[in-house]
């Protein structure tokens, strides 16, 4: 386990990787900049997380090639709202990308990181606010995550080959609170098998602390994600 020096007080920064397309959305434009309910997707996201008054800062990694983000959502500015374009190829080489942005703007080891999908459009602050409570005293950090309810099957060929049993089974979502100075380390290797921050830390033999989260904070990825999701936002209003 990284120890930190004691008496340093931590602080908490969100960060957003937004680098990539969203293929399997259907839009001829990244998902992300999809408008849902009158705004751009992620601008949503970013709504959300402005609200969250224990975070120092939140950080969005973008393509270095993007040239919507300041368009799509014209919002996210001040003190808080920082943007980088140093988005890598796949989700952990941006995130790691993001850590080194973060460094280099003064954040420190011992600081906490939410790494947050900006997908996950429907957001509550006090979802964040929640995971930060559980997670400030422990060692590790964790994850917003939803117990599963549904019967599992795994399959080959399109037919059941067993069914799964689901109990102490949960869906990760985000989003992900750890160290700056355990995740940095956590995604060094840019493994295939990492595909969450959570993973990366479990990689290096540690436990993550799942704390529940409601069905509502899914990630937008299919076609017919954008309407449920739509239907949700301007049934907030």
């Amino acid at each position: 386990m990284t120890s930190y020096a004691v008496g340093l007080q931590p602080q908490c920064y969100a960060l957003v990787p937004a680098a990539g397309v969203g293929a399997r959305s259907g839009a001829t434009i990244p998902k992300q900049y999809v408008p849902l309910a009158g705004q751009a997707m992620m601008a949503h996201t970013l709504a959300a997380l402005a609200q969250v008054t224990q975070l120092a800062a939140t950080l969005v990694v973008l393509s270095p090639q993007d040239d919507q983000f300041d368009a799509a959502v014209p919002g996210f500015a001040g003190e808080r709202a920082w943007v980088a374009r140093v988005g890598g190829e796949t989700r952990a080489e941006t995130v790691a990308n993001g850590l080194n942005e973060l460094l280099a703007r003064g954040a420190q080891p011992h600081d906490w990181v939410l790494v947050h999908d900006a997908a996950r459009c429907l957001l509550r602050p006090e979802w964040v606010a929640r995971l930060i409570a559980a997670c400030w005293d422990d060692e590790v950090g964790g994850l917003l995550a939803l117990p599963l309810a549904d019967t599992l099957k795994a399959s080959a060929q399109g037919r059941v080959t067993a069914t799964v049993d689901r109990r102490e089974k949960w869906a990760a979502q985000t989003p992900q609170m750890f160290r700056l100075g355990l995740l940095r380390p956590a995604l060094a290797s840019l493994n295939e098998g990492i595909t969450d921050e959570a993973s990366a830390i479990e990689a290096l033999g540690h436990q993550p602390l799942l704390v529940e989260s409601p069905m509502e904070n899914f990630k937008v990825t299919w076609p017919a994600d954008f309407a449920m999701a739509e239907a949700l936002l301007k049934s907030r209003r």
